[in-house]
């Protein structure tokens, strides 16, 4: 016997109380599970040892602990908790009790009234998940859970014999299934007004991606992350890879050590206002779904010259002179907007203004040696008068003749107090990832008196072939540079492309080495982990799209279309209210028709009592198939053997189903055997002699 096959057979061996223990405490388990993530470690282990605990008294059949041994861990709880968190209030510190109180409360389980708390608080508990992730996999174990808690929510309400843990599932699905409708009725159109509604995502603190500061090494270690920044489509023909620049933090002031945004408080005459001039032949349009971020900029596609809309009201959204799109805080929720951006163009002021001498300083005392050799660089008679883009081409040329190396892991830079990192990435080591290229030509450029500054963003995007979306990862971290050239404005010049091409022209991003399991199965079955990849991707896409993303725009558009010219949520409560009318009338109508109904073994049996009552055989409501047929026998002898096998017929039906092979076989040929019955015990009536 199989090993499943062996346990399946000790646990339906076990007393049913045993068993729906045991299975309550694996569903409790299953719940909590998700929460090691969070919990502090004491908790996890103590909710571990407190269900073990319990799972080895109902094995056991010993007697569960007294109230001051449970007084004695709920106190030795508190003071942990108070401890750990600092606070026995706020989300933290409630999950952590939520989830200690409910294991500690399997060890007095001992009525219903016990069980049915636990019921409460572990669906309580599958709630606390969505505080820290609403993901797809949360979802479909969240389900699981709720259907777990059914399964011995029914158990509880079974109280005679041992019913099959399928059967109670079995029931407890169908439970769900009659309450699939009204969830997605309130999902749709239950208002979603601040601050009730709206969950956070997965935390702030959890969230990678972009930053205000860089220093070398920073985008290099986002290459490790391969989670989703943000997902788009085109309505139309796809830009080129090398053109999809995704526009996050422009960073101007250097400090030696760090590049930082430029600072508020600095006043930049003509450069206060974004100076924009797109080609219009390069339009697309595009809709992008933006994950949580650390940064109070939406990195849009390059060029996106108008506000996109889709934008919640309370999210103000403003472009500011150097084309980042900034709100008043970091992203704490999806956004799906919809745009047109512009691949080609060209922006900032085309003449000299004051505020660009901001743009070449340099700290006093940092990387000497590059500084000298771009001093070097510019006494050359080739370089003295020339333009910046003459020079910028010039140092694309000395990055591919001088042997630089694109590496995820070039090492750390500088000396022990981190000074003069660039004058060793570029004179010395030359290994590095973007954002080393890009700061470096950055000092060089502004040591050759040229404006230039650090953007940082995302470059590239993946398509993925099931659905179409195209996938920007947060291992698509980019940095790049942007210089100033008189008449055309800011200048985009990427240094990652002349040094690695194939990251730019085909965005293939560096990745870690693979781990041994994806060798082997990629070794066995190559692509499948792709095609597998792929199909989860268009499955996760689709679920922020629909479900996470399905924000109050997405529900007045959802009324528009069901005709109301200028929705409010004034009228998302008048069609929600509307719809749990019409809901309960129809299960009013339901219960109406439902009890006027009459059991087709009953109505059966009515008819089988009239015809055996025009013969003379008396009966009543209380009269069984079994004394009627004694009746028959004594009334009519050996003639009413057929009559009587009938009415014995009637009474397996009835309670024991199957057990006639004569019945078996009516049963495969009608929906109501009963009919037939009633068919055969007319025809044996007529032979029937006259008392």
């Amino acid at each position: 016997m199989s090993r499943p096959a062996a346990f399946g057979s000790r646990l339906r061996a076990m007393p049913r109380e045993v068993r729906d223990t045991l299975f309550l405490l694996a569903v409790i388990a299953w719940v909590v599970a998700p929460h090691a993530a969070h919990l502090p470690l004491w908790c996890t282990g103590l909710a571990a040892v407190m269900l073990a605990w319990r799972a080895r008294l109902a094995v056991l059949g010993r007697a569960l602990p007294g109230r001051w041994v449970l007084g004695g861990l709920l106190l030795l709880t508190l003071a942990a908790t108070a401890w750990t968190h600092r606070t026995l209030l706020g989300k933290e510190a409630g999950v952590t009790l939520l989830v200690v109180l409910v294991t500690l409360k399997t060890l007095e389980l001992r009525a219903r009234r016990d069980a049915f708390v636990i019921f409460f608080l572990g669906f309580f508990l599958v709630l606390t998940h969505f505080l820290y992730s609403q993901a797809l996999p949360v979802a479909i174990a969240m389900v699981v859970a709720v259907w777990g808690l059914l399964t011995a929510l029914v158990l509880a309400h079974m109280p005679v014999g041992q019913p099959s843990l399928r059967q109670a599932a079995g029931l407890a699905a169908g439970l769900c299934g009659l309450g699939a409708p009204i969830m997605v009725a309130l999902f749709l159109l239950f208002p979603r007004i601040a601050p009730l509604w709206g969950v956070p995502g997965d935390g702030l603190d959890a969230r990678t991606g972009l930053s205000n500061r860089l220093s070398l090494g920073s985008v290099a270690e986002l290459a490790l992350d391969d989670s989703v920044a943000m997902s788009l489509r085109f309505f139309g023909a796809p830009p080129p890879a090398e053109q999809l620049y995704f526009r996050g933090p422009v960073l101007s002031e250097f400090d030696g050590r760090q590049w930082r945004p430029l600072s508020p408080s600095i006043a930049l005459p003509g450069l206060l206002r974004p100076h924009t001039r797109p080609d219009l032949a390069s339009g697309v349009d595009y809709e992008i779904t933006l994950e949580p971020t650390k940064v109070a900029v939406l990195p849009l596609l390059e060029l996106t010259p108008a506000v996109p809309t889709g934008l919640p009201e309370a999210w103000p959204l403003r472009q500011r002179a150097d084309l980042q799109w900034a709100t008043d805080r970091p992203l704490d929720e999806r956004l799906r907007l919809r745009s047109t951006a512009y691949t080609r163009f060209e922006h900032g002021p085309a003449e000299p203004v004051a505020g660009l001498r901001h743009y070449v300083e340099l700290p006093a005392g940092y990387n000497p040696r590059t500084l000298a050799w771009a001093a070097q660089m510019r006494r050359d008679p080739r370089w003295a008068q020339a333009s910046a883009d003459t020079l910028a081409q010039a140092l694309l040329d000395h990055i591919r003749r001088a042997g630089y190396t694109y590496t995820l892991s070039p090492g750390v830079y500088g000396d022990a107090q981190g000074r003069h990192a660039i004058d060793e990435f570029w004179l010395d080591r030359r290994e590095g990832f973007c954002e080393h290229f890009a700061a470096a030509v950055t000092v060089v450029l502004r040591a050759m008196d040229v404006p230039a500054r650090i953007v940082t963003g995302y470059q590239g995007a993946e398509r993925n072939p099931v659905d179409g979306y195209y996938l920007v990862r947060n291992s698509f971290a980019h940095a790049w540079v942007e210089y100033w050239q008189p008449e055309r404005g800011w200048v985009r010049l990427d240094p990652t492309a002349a040094v690695a091409p194939e990251r730019i022209m085909r965005h293939a991003a560096l990745r870690p080495p693979p781990g041994l399991l994806a060798t082997a199965l990629d070794t066995v079955t190559p692509g499948l982990l792709t095609q597998w990849r792929h199909q989860w991707q268009a499955l996760n896409t689709a679920w922020n799209q629909w479900v996470l993303n399905h924000s109050r725009s997405r529900q007045l558009e959802l009324l528009r279309h069901l005709g109301v010219r200028s929705p409010g949520w004034q009228d998302l409560v008048l069609v929600l209210l509307g719809l749990m009318v019409a809901a309960s009338a129809a299960v009013v109508a339901w219960a109406w028709w439902n009890g006027r109904q009459v059991d087709p073994w009953l109505a059966t049996w009515r008819r089988m009592r009239a015809v055996l009552g025009r013969r003379g055989l008396a009966s009543s409501d209380a009269s069984t198939p079994r004394e009627l047929a004694r009746q028959a026998r004594q009334r009519w002898g050996p003639a009413a053997r057929a009559v009587e096998g009938v009415l014995l017929e009637m009474e397996a039906l009835r309670y024991a189903p199957g057990a006639w092979p004569a019945l078996r076989a009516a049963t495969t040929l009608r929906r109501n055997p009963s009919r037939t019955l009633l068919r055969r015990l007319r025809q044996h009536v007529r032979h029937l002699p006259d008392a």
